[in-house]
């Protein structure tokens, strides 16, 4: 008996182990695991392990819509836009009636800028589900999106009414109130929200932020701090009260605070990076560099640490650094656009903008979205010589990324280039708005004031440039460049002292300074100026490269300009403007072989400087050896393949050599697309055309060169002249012809063409 109820448990033993086998092998019981697996994840905060779980769980059962629908949430929480559309996507294929996911995708696009897709969606929602909040909610954000706040504030408040103790959307309509400039309602909304969840340190920061948008600081701090502690776990309580100390220039206390908050979160990443983050908002790049550095030490698996600590080492120009960590970025993932983004920084930095911009195209190809990615292309760009390209992707990056000041200021810059005074003062307010702390925007915007003499607006900007930044140079510029265009002159010498006072190192304060004593016709006091500034700051290139510019321009004096101009370039081989500078001096002495030397020798540090090129062109061209200039200006253009003034240059060379008319002439319409208000390029292209027989059209263009050069006041250029003869000549308009022949003598008797003209004159004359 003993052995046959052995055997029964042996055998009973083995019917529970093939149960439990068949157990774990059905993919229902199996998906369902891994489900709610993930849920408990999920429920904790933590994303990446139940996004694991729920893409088991869909592994299993493909057509599982309840996961793919967890898996998008998840990817969401994540910032995973890419993934979370196409997992709602199969959520929708799968379960068309599952409506919060419609909700979801409508959110996801609108954020997306999709709007015209996002309306299918909230549509069908509002055909469907009329009576839910959230659908009204989504609604909102469309009209939001579509800039229809009013539409926008009627759909939030349909939320409410549908569900009034939903503090979400009592805070959702209190930014939409904000926006509508109605402070008031919007503070109530915001109370409202903290009433209805006082543990919501969402709502809590809501409040706390509007109150620092109100000036009203000790009620923000309060707000800020209540949120610390209803979730001493979440970081962005601290991030809002760093920002307060910084608005209301506690910058010590805000960097004492943030040691504390890295101390007090070792093991987040984002808690832990505040410090160095800090660093960085406020332009101290050496103590961010070093924190980084010992962060990284730290968490070396971290890796927004390592691309944080890459983007650092690329600003301080430790290039060789940067490009041995980006390249294990991109050895373990070629293709993430940041990694990528960063590869382009270095390339560019390397003078090789066209990688750089093939880098870059790859990137955005990756992630189109990423405003970062085309703020650099757009730099690459610019370094091309492509500006109309470079404001393109500026813009785009603007719009991707309205939070980027950099992509304002690169419109900002765009602006100065074409005095465009008026899109200057809206970028400069963008700049403003995102960094109010910042003296950069109110510098900008009054630059703009002070060229269309509105001083009063100049003056408001530039005291409010000076409160936020006392220590920095920019607002003592800004109002040492206002006095002077009032020409009070004694006013701006003593603010552009007061910005040397500050910064010893503002080429732009001296500057400044020096051009006012040039404004009052005294330009030994600005040699004065520059040496005893330079007594000070020994070691400034640009310093010597101010002093040799007035020893040039206005005392005249070549060989000193020659010795400061040669000093500054010593002192950075990469300062262009003093290499330039140097060899129009040595130009000015006859010395045009040496201009020559000196600039193929400047190529050499300077490799990727199409100017060099293009003045090297110009010498050849001056000797008439036009196959030494051709070379230069197309070695110019391989640079900048758009470069107008390479371009205009080339083309005339190829036309006095014999060369290829019709390449002349595209390249002749690339300069004046260039430079619409340049007399040589109307010159040229005018020139081209009376080539190929189009002589109207020439006529046309020398009669625009000489309206410029008057309009601009500018000397009469006597090959203008000559050319507007002999087209006359072609059209058989002798008088005119001969009235701009003669012009041409009396202008310069030794013109380098002198004796074509007379002889064309000659001709002329004959019955």
């Amino acid at each position: 008996m003993r052995h046959s109820s052995l055997r029964g448990l042996v055998v009973a033993l083995g019917l529970i182990t093939l149960f439990l086998s068949g157990c774990s092998k059905d993919p229902n019981v199996r998906k369902q695991k891994y489900f709610e697996s993930g849920q408990r994840y999920y429920e904790k905060n933590k994303y990446r392990e139940a996004a694991i779980q729920f893409s088991n769980a869909v592994q299993v059962d493909p057509r599982y819509a309840e996961a793919h629908y967890q898996l998008a949430r998840t990817y969401l929480n994540l910032g995973d836009a890419r993934r979370a559309y196409e997992e709602l996507s199969r959520t929708i294929e799968i379960q068309p009636d599952n409506y919060p996911a419609h909700i979801d995708m409508a959110n996801l696009l609108i954020a997306a800028r999709d709007l015209k897709q996002a309306q299918e969606h909230t549509d069908l929602l509002l055909s469907k589900q009329p009576n839910d909040p959230q659908v009204h909610v989504a609604v909102a954000n469309l009209y939001s999106a579509q800039d229809d706040l009013p539409a926008s504030v009627k759909e939030m408040q349909k939320a409410i009414a549908l569900a009034p103790d939903r503090w979400e959307a009592y805070l959702n309509l209190g930014m939409l109130q904000l926006r509508q400039g109605q402070p008031d309602a919007a503070e109530a909304n915001f109370k409202k929200a903290v009433e209805l969840n006082p543990k919501s340190a969402s709502a809590l920061l809501a409040l706390g932020s509007f109150y620092q948008s109100r000036s009203r600081f000790p009620e923000a701090e309060q707000q800020f701090r209540l949120a610390m502690q209803v979730d001493p776990a979440d970081t962005r309580p601290r991030e809002g009260l760093a920002r307060l100390y910084m608005v209301q220039g506690r910058k010590a206390e805000a960097e004492t605070f943030l040691r504390q908050v890295k101390s007090d979160f070792p093991s987040n990443s984002v808690g832990y990076r505040m410090l160095g983050d800090f660093y960085f908002a406020t332009g101290d790049l050496d103590h961010a560099t070093e924190e980084y550095s010992s962060l990284y030490h730290d968490h070396p698996k971290d890796p927004q640490v390592r691309k944080n600590y890459v983007q650092l080492l690329i600003l301080k120009n430790r290039l060789d650094e940067a490009r041995k960590l980006n390249d294990e970025i991109l050895k373990s993932n070629p293709n993430d656009a940041e990694g990528l983004v960063y590869r382009g920084q270095i390339q560019i930095r390397d003078g090789h903008a066209n990688d750089a911009a093939e880098t870059l195209q790859t990137a955005i190809k990756n992630d189109p979205e990423n405003g970062v990615a085309h703020y650099h292309l757009g730099i690459a760009f610019d370094q091309l010589g492509n500006l109309a390209r470079a404001e393109s992707e500026w813009t785009e990056a603007a719009r991707l990324r309205p939070d980027l000041a950099d992509a304002q200021r690169a419109l900002a810059s765009v602006a100065l280039r074409k005095n465009d005074m008026n899109a200057l003062e809206q970028t400069a307010t963008q700049v403003i708005q995102l960094q109010p702390g910042s003296p950069d925007g109110y510098a900008l915007r009054a630059v703009s004031y002070i060229k269309r003499q509105e001083y009063s607006k100049a003056e408001e900007d530039i005291h409010k440039a000076i409160d936020v930044a006392p220590q920095s140079a920019a607002g003592y510029v800004q109002m040492g460049n206002l006095r002077l265009a009032q020409k009070q002159y004694a006013e701006a010498q003593k603010f552009y002292q007061q910005g040397l006072d500050h910064d010893p190192s503002s080429a732009d304060a001296l500057a400044g300074l020096m051009n006012t004593y040039l404004a009052e016709k005294q330009p030994a006091k600005a040699v004065a100026a520059a040496n005893a500034q330079i007594a000070k700051m020994p070691n400034s290139s640009a310093f010597y490269d101010l002093l040799g510019t007035v020893l040039y321009d206005s005392v005249k004096d070549l060989n000193g300009a020659e010795t400061a101009l040669k000093k500054a370039a010593e002192l950075d081989k990469n300062n262009s403007d003093a290499l330039l500078k140097l060899g129009q001096v040595q130009v000015s002495k006859g010395a045009s072989d040496q201009a020559i030397a000196t600039y193929q020798n400047s190529l050499k540090d300077n490799p990727r400087e199409a100017s060099f090129y293009i003045l090297i062109g110009e010498l050849y061209e001056s000797k008439h050896d036009w196959e030494k200039a051709k070379a230069a200006y197309q070695k110019a253009l391989e640079i900048k393949p758009e470069n107008p003034l390479a371009s205009n240059n080339l083309a005339y060379v190829m036309l006095q050599s014999g060369g290829n008319v019709d390449v002349a002439l595209s390249l002749a319409q690339t300069a004046r697309r260039g430079m619409p208000d340049s007399p040589n390029a109307a010159d040229t292209l005018g020139w081209v055309l009376y080539q190929k027989g189009a002589y109207k059209s020439a006529i046309d263009l020398f009669q625009e060169a000489l309206k410029i050069s008057e309009k601009n006041k500018a000397a009469e250029d006597p090959t203008v002249h000559y050319h507007l003869g002999m087209a006359y000549a072609k059209t058989d308009q002798v008088s005119l012809a001969r009235q701009q022949l003669e012009r041409v003598l009396k202008i310069k008797p030794d013109y380098s063409d002198a004796g074509e003209v007379k002889k064309q004159l000659a001709e002329l004359h004959q019955p």
